[in-house]
């Protein structure tokens, strides 16, 4: 069963959790118990292949799937139609400290289609559990890679629109045009006028609006979600900690019971969360270091205990961690007070009402075992590129690097000799403008159009275009429409054609 952060809202089952998407009198749902396993369990999985590992753990969670269902859903999710590599998510041996695990092999491109490729057979299979009649709508704010992969997701998937937000001129190029040339009968794509926080939390008050819901459930709709506030996006992503872990093992890289680091480029929390859970059901993990880019606000959080959101929102070379609402830092909140749900309501309503709010010493305290944080600089991350890319021949993305300059800042600071799985959470044809600059110099890219850029990023490196990038400058655009962020709410009516 799941449980409400908030403790507003009674004990749910998987099916019914992952139909709703969030806790509709806000707050998130997490389950009323984690599973721990032991050393002797976790080992005894080594040799596995990702599907495999992916069965196992999701079976852990989903006790009102059968295992035949579990296996059918990741069996449609993880192949080699949808992912490039046999291994979905392998790792890459840098050096004698470091492995690279790529999360990036999928149809989009992005660490998202882990969760994204799995997560729309979950709900299908949720809603004839739950035997739901009415039409879900999935409802997605993006600040880049989740949009494309939740598309890509759910596309003409019988029963479900997905209607994706993004910040207009706040995401790549490239990450525009995936999203807006998507085809499918039932998906909607729109440029909001804000940033990534305005989408997310326009979203979060459609969710909490009950008139609204009402008015949309008299008309056959029920909204759900596809962003990592929905636990069947955030539980897939557990599996490649522990696929990581057993690789290692497997190759002789660790020891049995051998802690480990992981090093997690994040803005929203749930890729990190994800590591943490892993952790929590005894995956050994050393440190989970929290990287970010110059929107520092997880970094001095953890330094802090304040959480303030009176600051300036920066745009980077990194864009899928501008963010400064962490939705996911409420989960490990009420993880991290001993499921305290009167402080987690306190807190974010004083993030609602006040902008900002602090956590006590204890919770800090208690945060501080397991969580290191850090931030890069953009100077940084172009450096950490460039650095990669000539001493080792191996391309990082804007994100990825970021990772790794701040883990290399951990190392100088705590002298700590543990190995260490840094996320590459993005191909680096991504955001091919900013690695070019990064390789070649900002003269390089004068007169350069993206598309030109992708092709010449891969002749300096000698790395093929992800096939997911190919000819996007050639597809149509289909999706055109853009919004203040105040008409969030009057646009989904329109496209739903509800006249209320």
């Amino acid at each position: 069963m799941y449980i409400s952060t908030r403790d507003n809202y009674p004990s749910m089952s998987a099916s019914e959790v992952i139909k709703l998407g969030m806790v509709p009198a806000g707050g998130l749902f997490v389950p009323a118990e984690i599973p721990v396993l032991s050393g002797e369990e976790i080992l005894a999985r080594q040799g596995g292949d990702y599907q495999e590992t992916a069965n196992w753990l999701l079976s852990l969670f989903l006790p009102d799937f059968t295992s035949a269902e579990i296996s059918t859903c990741v069996g449609q999710a993880y192949n080699e139609e949808n992912f490039a590599h046999p291994q979905i998510a392998p790792l890459n041996h840098f050096d004698e400290h470091i492995y690279f695990l790529e999360l990036w092999h999928g149809p989009t491109a992005a660490f998202k289609d882990l969760a994204l490729q799995l997560m729309p057979h979950l709900l299908s299979r949720a809603l004839f559990k739950t035997h739901t009649e009415q039409e879900t709508v999935i409802l997605v704010a993006t600040s880049g890679d989740t949009g494309k992969a939740a598309l890509e997701g759910f596309k003409n998937v019988q029963g479900i629109k997905i209607i994706v937000f993004y910040p207009q001129g706040g995401v790549s190029k490239v990450q525009a045009l995936q999203m807006t040339t998507t085809d499918g009968a039932n998906t909607y794509v729109v440029a909001v006028k804000g940033n990534f926080d305005d989408c997310q939390n326009a979203v979060k008050a459609v969710f909490a609006d009950s008139d609204l819901s009402s008015a949309l459930a008299k008309k056959g709709y029920a909204l759900s979600s596809a962003n990592s506030i929905n636990w069947g996006r955030l539980l897939p992503q557990v599996v490649y900690y522990f696929q990581s872990y057993l690789t290692l093992i497997a190759q002789g890289a660790v020891s049995p019971g051998e802690k480990i680091n992981f090093v997690v480029p994040t803005g929203n929390f749930g890729n990190i969360l994800a590591g943490w859970y892993a952790y929590r059901m005894g995956l050994p993990v050393h440190k989970l270091i929290c990287a970010s880019n110059e929107n520092k606000i997880l970094t001095e959080f953890f330094h802090t205990g304040s959480y303030d959101l009176h600051r300036e929102f920066k745009q980077t070379s990194s864009p899928s961690m501008d963010i400064l609402v962490s939705s996911n830092l409420e989960r490990f909140l009420f993880e991290k007070t001993g499921r305290d749900a009167a402080k987690i309501n306190r807190w974010m309503a004083d993030l609602q009402a006040k902008g900002c709010f602090a956590v006590d010493t204890g919770t800090l305290k208690s945060i501080e075992n397991i969580l290191a944080a850090g931030y890069a600089t953009e100077e940084e991350t172009l450096k950490a590129i460039n650095e990669v890319f000539t001493g080792h021949a191996y391309l990082l993305d804007t994100h990825t690097a970021v990772g790794y300059r701040v883990y290399q800042k951990y190392r100088q600071q705590t002298g700590d000799q543990t190995k260490t799985v840094i996320n590459a959470t993005a191909n680096p044809f991504k955001f091919s403008r900013s690695v070019l600059k990064a390789i070649q110099g900002q003269d390089f890219l004068q007169g350069t159009d993206e598309f030109s850029i992708l092709q010449a990023l891969s002749a300096a490196s000698r790395v093929a275009v992800h096939p997911a990038l190919c000819d996007l400058q050639v597809k149509e655009v289909l999706h055109h429409t853009v919004c203040e962020k105040e008409e969030i709410g009057q646009e989904i009516k329109k496209i739903l054609q509800c006249d209320f």
